[in-house]
């Protein structure tokens, strides 16, 4: 199957109405990512080598999404909605380039898995003429039955017209279908719309392709991967189940969850073996975690890289840029943004580093911070190996601290400090008997007239 060319087109038209939102319902986010580029993740996983997608009017961001994953797709105009055949043929272009496969697919079931959509391609080499994706739902009611009869599928029932038999099926129709390109438009060219609704139904070919005494099968997927989606009740469902799944996946690969259910992953995150995640952590995009790394509880991470046995947390964040080498620890209620803390140099606790390098076994002190921002422009931040930093001290970037150095506790650094160079930068302490027993009394008798006087 692997010489057969596939395109796979998904209907991406829907509006967000029914998740009362201004953003198309297809760009809601499943673990960070827009359910269409799921969908579009799926149809490459399972071999598709080109993807059109039909949007309706104002589609350009639906296409900007799916690119990420697709960025060869074709976007389609839908102007009018007309059924799932019309929105199919709205693509006419992109199937008469003559793909051996024909992937039908929605953007609004983002838990779609890659296996499913290659076990109907499967069966398209196999001979089938049309494959149609079937699932067993806890309770039919409202589906589409799939008609089988010798090992073949002959009709979609809707259900408002199944006999009370047919009621009795429990296999029903989940929309995805694969469809033999050699004949995707002869059969859908013969899609009438002599129905109620006078739409074009693409479920129509099933019979329209047995009549011309054509294969046509069913296949089978989890309830779960066929879920659509059209509320937000739905999409916390969807969530769930792809949160579910990934953890499960995390845990298989060799990385222990001591929470699992409180764990959340991102569309992209990448977690070692050995790794250990302890509960309510938030993986962002763009987080890779390597080998015997530890993220403590109530951690925060979004395009992170955390070195081979890294420590993080409790209640770290770690923001967009930040890189953890080997063994470097970043504490609790630390923030760490676009910078580099090198091989076994520590950040424990109560601290911000901004827009700078950390040495490799330098230490940052308690209540430390890099001054990083002027309210215009972003300055850099050298600290070199081995250096210390006291406890609240504030480093005015840009500045470099040499290697060996030491900045004392509670300094302001504004200049150059030197390898192995000692820094002061604050005020020399003075001492002034009785002075606070003074203050006391001014401000006791200040509030008590401002008392008197709201009286």
């Amino acid at each position: 199957m692997t010489s057969r060319t596939c395109l796979s087109i998904i209907l991406a038209a829907g509006e967000g109405t029914r998740m009362k939102s201004a953003t198309p319902k297809v760009l809601h986010q499943i673990a960070n990512l827009p359910m269409v580029a799921h969908v579009a993740r799926a149809a490459e996983g399972a071999g598709a080598d080109a993807v059109a997608l039909v949007v309706g009017h104002g589609g350009d961001a639906v296409k900007k999404a799916a690119e990420a994953f697709a960025p060869k797709a074709d976007a389609f105009v839908q102007a009018e909605r007309l059924g799932t055949a019309h929105a199919v043929l709205a693509a006419r272009a992109a199937i008469a380039k003559g793909h051996d496969d024909i992937l039908v697919m929605f953007g609004d079931t983002p838990l779609v898995e890659a296996d499913s959509l290659a076990l109907a391609r499967q069966k398209l080499a196999e001979g089938a003429a049309v494959v149609v994706i079937g699932f067993r739902p806890p309770n039919p009611a409202g589906y589409g039955r799939l008609l089988e009869k010798d090992g073949r599928l002959v009709a979609i029932r809707e259900d408002k017209d199944c006999t009370d038999e047919e009621r009795k099926i429990g296999f029903c129709n989940a929309g995805l279908m694969a469809i033999a390109g050699k004949d995707a438009l002869r059969l859908l060219d013969q899609v009438g719309n002599s129905n109620a609704k006078g739409e074009f139904y693409l479920t129509d070919i099933v019979e329209i392709a047995d009549k011309a005494s054509l294969m046509v099968v069913a296949t089978e997927a989890s309830f779960e991967s066929v879920l659509g989606i059209n509320n937000r009740a739905e999409l916390a469902e969807a969530e769930a189940i792809w949160q579910k799944r990934r953890r499960r996946q995390a845990m298989l690969d060799g990385a222990t969850l001591i929470a699992p259910e409180t764990v959340y992953f991102s569309h992209d995150t990448e977690i070692g073996a050995d790794v250990l995640v302890e509960p309510n952590v938030w993986f962002g995009p763009d987080v890779k975690v390597a080998d015997g790394a530890v993220i403590h509880a109530f951690s925060h991470l979004e395009g992170a890289d955390v070195g081979p046995r890294a420590e993080v947390g409790p209640y770290a964040r770690l923001r967009p840029g930040a890189e953890l080498h080997e063994k470097a620890k970043v504490g609790n209620f630390c923030e760490v943004k676009k910078a580099t803390v090198e091989k076994g140099a520590k950040i424990n606790h109560l601290t911000y580093i901004g827009d700078a390098r950390v040495g490799v076994g330098a230490n940052i002190g308690a209540g430390t911070i890099t001054c990083n921002y002027d309210g215009y422009s972003k300055f850099f931040t050298d600290i070199g190996e081995g250096a210390f930093i006291g406890s609240n001290s504030s480093l005015v970037a840009p500045i470099v601290i040499g290697a060996g150095a030491y900045v004392a506790s509670g300094s302001v650094i504004t200049e150059e400090v030197p390898g192995d160079a000692l820094a002061f930068g604050r005020a020399r302490q003075k001492t002034l008997p009785g002075k606070g027993k003074e203050l006391r009394e001014r401000f006791a008798s200040a509030a008590a007239a401002k008392k008197a006087g709201a009286k």
